[in-house]
Parts: C-alpha cells; sequence; structure tokens
C-alpha cells in the first residue's frame, strides 16, 4: 500500500527525517506448523506481515487491516507476542522511520491467500525449519511465537 496520507502530510513537513511510528507485526501460522512470509519487492527479503496503524487505530484493528491488505486473509489476534523497537527503516526515497512495534499471534478466519498489495512479490506459508532470507528479527519472532511461553516479551537497554 502506498504511504497513508497521514504520513505523507508529515514527510511534506519534516522531508526524510527520522520518524518515530508505532506499529504491528502478525505472526500467523497454518495448521501444519507452517508460518506465513512475504517477500518484499524492493530486496527480495522475506518478513512478516505488518505495518504502520493509522490515528486512533487499536493495534488489534491495526494487524486485522494490514494482514488482509497485504495477503488477502482475514485474521483473528489471539494473543501479543512482545513489543519491540526495531533498528531503524531507510527507505529507497531517503525516508527513514524507527518503528516500535506490536507482535500479535494471529488465527486465519477466512479471506483467500495471495499478493494483494505492492510491497510483495509473493507471500506463502514456510516451514519454521526451512525458512528463506528473513529478518533476524522476525526470526526471532517466530521463534518466541512457538516457544509456549503466555507472557508477552519485550527489552530493557
Amino acid at each position: 500500500m502506498p504511504i497513508s496520507e497521514f504520513l505523507r502530510q508529515i514527510r511534506l513537513k519534516i522531508g526524510h527525517d527520522p520518524l518515530l511510528l508505532p506499529a504491528v507485526t502478525a505472526v500467523v501460522m497454518d495448521g501444519a506448523g507452517h508460518v506465513l512470509l512475504m517477500q518484499s519487492k524492493d530486496n527480495g527479503t522475506w518478513y512478516l506481515p505488518g505495518g504502520a496503524t493509522d490515528p486512533g487505530e487499536q493495534p488489534a484493528d491495526a494487524i486485522v487491516r494490514e494482514v488482509l491488505e497485504e495477503t488477502g486473509l482475514i485474521v483473528e489476534p489471539t494473543r501479543i507476542l512482545g513489543v519491540y523497537a526495531d533498528e531503524p527503516a531507510r527507505y529507497a526515497n531517503g525516508d527513514v522511520c524507527y518503528y516500535v512495534s506490536t507482535i500479535f499471534a494471529c488465527e486465519v478466519r477466512g479471506g483467500a491467500l495471495g499478493v494483494n498489495d505492492d510491497e510483495a512479490s509473493d507471500v506463502r506459508y514456510f516451514s519454521v525449519n526451512a525458512l528463506p532470507k528473513i529478518f533476524e528479527a522476525h526470526r526471532h519472532r517466530i521463534a518466541y511465537a512457538l516457544n509456549g511461553i503466555e507472557r508477552a516479551e519485550f527489552f530493557r537497554g
């Protein structure tokens, strides 16, 4: 999806300067224990579905919206896995963003899997034992989702 109107207006004021943004990420597993990943059109790296929240949007609503927009699947968030500050994201146009992401475990409730936006070239499930090239932070989030710990993970400096 293109940049939201809200972010476009901020970028008109601050240019490419770093911006702190709330975000959401989904760990979606199928019945066989495979994890849903998307492949970036920009660099070929695979990643978990997610994105920035809109002003006033609840994070749980944002993850449902983001997964539908990106993958065509309707999901239900079932628990918070963790809250993380990510490394800076540097975009081809020069924008820099620091995301603080709430990670949700999600279950599929409907929809049809497929590339549903302009950010990904592919979307599919992978065995957690045979993941493709993926952001290390996302690899960690998948492992945490599978470890059986029921409390949310967070880090302190």
